[in-house]
């Protein structure tokens, strides 16, 4: 997260918004990469219940996590959701160790049953308990996050907040998925997440967040202006943010590689 630096610039949506640009200068430190890639592969698979399920597959470590738990490297749509996980895990780190929000995401990536299908659902959800009680400033935020690395016609800005502005129907869902996914594993936890799933009775904040995760190159031919959220039903509490960085698909899969190979 030290890679992660607020530019302290904005860009003017079409509709007098404003998008804040966070850039990400990672650079070859192998130490930090490795310790990454290990962070980054708990995601799909604890490294600890790694022996148990590589046993009777007849592959390494390697093999195992590069043939069947992470997204395909070539075949699509493997790369594509290799660089929207990216995105999310990136996106989820940046909530919880930046800005200071609970984060769970067991099982959102492990579960999967085809390793080259995005996880449904809400992309990243983050939590701020105000006191022990509940508490009208008790805060729910709720992120959509789209990648863009090659490029495209479309605009992932808008994307984003297009998708985000969905949240409201999947909320309740992707709620319930979260505190049930945390039963398996810390009861405590689960619990925690059932303040926010009754507004009505127990009133809370409830902020969206769009957000791009975008190469430099992407970045500077997008029409990131004309981006939209008038039409967002939580526009008044929608926050909009740009990530850039150089060479982020080259980035995604030296991660995987390394995540793979140091397993």
């Amino acid at each position: 997260m030290a890679w992660l630096e607020d530019t302290g610039e904005v860009i003017e949506t079409a509709d007098g918004g404003e998008a804040e640009i966070w850039i990400l200068k990672h650079w070859d430190h192998p130490a930090i990469l490795s310790a990454w890639a290990a962070h980054f592969r708990q995601h799909y698979c604890r490294d600890e219940d790694l022996p148990d399920l590589v046993i009777d597959t007849g592959l390494s470590n390697t093999d195992f996590l590069t043939q069947i738990k992470f997204p395909d490297a070539a075949q699509a749509p493997g790369p594509s959701t290799r660089a929207g996980d990216f995105g999310e895990i990136l996106v989820a780190d940046f909530i919880e160790y930046v800005l200071g929000y609970w984060c769970p995401r067991h099982g959102r990536y492990e579960e999967r049953e085809n390793r080259n299908v995005p996880s449904n659902g809400t992309d990243v959800m983050g939590f701020m308990f105000a006191d022990e009680e509940p508490s009208l400033d008790d805060e729910l935020l709720v992120i959509e996050a789209k990648a863009g690395f090659r490029p495209t016609k479309d605009n992932r800005l808008q994307q984003a907040i297009d998708d985000s502005g969905k949240d409201l129907v999947r909320e309740a869902m992707s709620l319930s998925t979260i505190k049930q996914r945390l039963l398996k594993t810390n009861r405590d936890e689960a619990l925690r997440v059932g303040r926010f799933q009754n507004a009505g009775d127990r009133p809370f904040k409830r902020t969206n967040a769009a957000v791009a995760i975008l190469d430099d190159d992407i970045f500077k031919e997008m029409a990131l202006v004309e981006a939209d959220a008038s039409q967002h039903p939580n526009g008044d509490n929608l926050r909009l943010i740009i990530i850039t960085g150089t060479s982020m698909m080259d980035l995604v899969h030296a991660l995987y590689l390394r995540a793979a190979n140091e397993a």
